[in-house]
């Protein structure tokens, strides 16, 4: 699976649940909200104010750390 800022999070959860840890981490604790799971990244990012780029960035290193870095979008669009 690619993982873009327009990847909506509840697929981007159930491809890897360690990802709710990286969006805590960002200052995101309502990953498991009904609401949230049908956002995209990029606007679930934008709802609590935090820059995408850096959540993507954060993402994509979890990922890399998990070995599925080729999977991960190096592109943040």
């Amino acid at each position: 699976m690619t993982i873009t800022k327009q990847t909506v999070m509840g697929d981007m959860l159930n491809y890897d649940g360690g990802i709710a840890l990286v969006l805590m981490e960002a200052g995101m604790h309502c990953v498991g909200c009904p609401s949230s799971i049908g956002e995209s990244l990029e606007q679930a990012c934008m709802v609590h104010g935090l820059d995408s780029d850096e959540v993507m960035a954060n993402i994509n290193e979890y990922l890399k750390s998990r070995g599925k870095l080729e999977e991960a979008a190096e592109v943040t669009e």
